[in-house]
């Protein structure tokens, strides 16, 4: 509890800036084109809706849901527009791999007393897993590096930035996947940072079959995401990496700072997530360094 100021402090930095976003992108989008706006904000609200009805998340975190959605889809918008041609898609794939994932062998977490709430994620949890890739995917962040000489050589088709939220979606995938999946199937994983057996649930431990389910997740939303901009192999290589690279981070936070008591889980999740964007970039940076000489 006395860590609590860290999940609120998420929400500050995430909230405000994708609220805001929202509100012009839908002004400017009415404006211009309103059947974009009419429909991103409408099939962000139903899946904050359906996401609320499925007792996935809270009130506060399924609305937090639906405005990260939106700001993702106004931000991957395309002409001409097609809402399955945005960041809906990997969004989707994230949920429905943490749903199902949360939802496999419940009895069992909760006979080891690790089973997620019964009410859902909260707007802290949600945010820190998905705040990452909407501040990484909005206007600030793109038109910094757009207007950077080595971005522009990087360029991925058609959308390069995407591949760093893309990222950051997908170590928010890995890392609820292989928490979940490693309590029931994964026997009894190891520390990251000692690799001695410790309890499953236990903060920085990793298991085989967790690690791997982890993995595939990430390799799931990077496919769903690169398929969705129409992007390239690189798009997806890099995304898929970054994810991956999110997901022994968290691990070794929750092993180092998180066990001693400095982060929460919030801060963890959302500290890993923008590893695997800051780790992505850096690959795009080397590719961009690649392709000029």
């Amino acid at each position: 509890m006395m860590l609590i100021w860290q999940s609120k402090l998420v929400l500050l930095v995430v909230l405000p800036v994708a609220a805001v976003g929202v509100v012009l992108q839908t002004h400017w989008w009415a404006a211009q084109r309103a059947p974009v706006a009419i429909s991103t904000v409408s099939l962000s609200l139903l899946l904050g809706v359906v996401v609320l009805k499925l007792r996935a998340a809270t009130p506060a975190g399924a609305a937090t849901g639906a405005i990260l959605t939106a700001s993702l889809m106004f931000s991957t918008a395309t002409f001409p527009y097609r809402p399955w041609q945005t960041a809906l898609i990997p969004v989707l794939a994230v949920s429905l791999l943490a749903h199902f994932a949360t939802r496999l062998g419940r009895e069992q977490k909760e006979r080891l007393g690790t089973a997620e709430k019964r009410q859902g994620r909260t707007a802290s949890q949600v945010a820190a897993n998905l705040g990452v890739a909407a501040i990484a995917c909005g206007e600030f962040v793109q038109s910094l590096l757009a207007n950077s000489g080595w971005f522009a050589r990087a360029t991925l088709a058609p959308m390069p930035l995407f591949a760093v939220g893309l990222a950051a979606l997908a170590e928010a995938a890995a890392d609820t996947v292989s928490s979940e999946i490693g309590q029931v199937m994964g026997g009894r994983p190891r520390l990251i940072t000692t690799l001695h057996a410790v309890e499953p649930g236990t903060d920085g431990a990793l298991s085989l079959m967790g690690t791997l389910a982890g993995v595939a997740a990430a390799a799931i939303v990077a496919l769903a995401g690169t398929l969705a901009l129409r992007g390239d192999f690189a798009m997806f290589w890099i995304a898929c990496v970054g994810g991956v690279f999110g997901l022994l981070f968290d691990s070794l936070l929750g092993a180092t700072l998180e066990r001693r008591g400095w982060l929460n889980n919030d801060a963890v999740n959302f500290l890993s997530t923008g590893g695997a964007a800051g780790f992505a970039l850096s690959m795009l940076a080397v590719l961009a360094h690649s392709r000029v000489r």
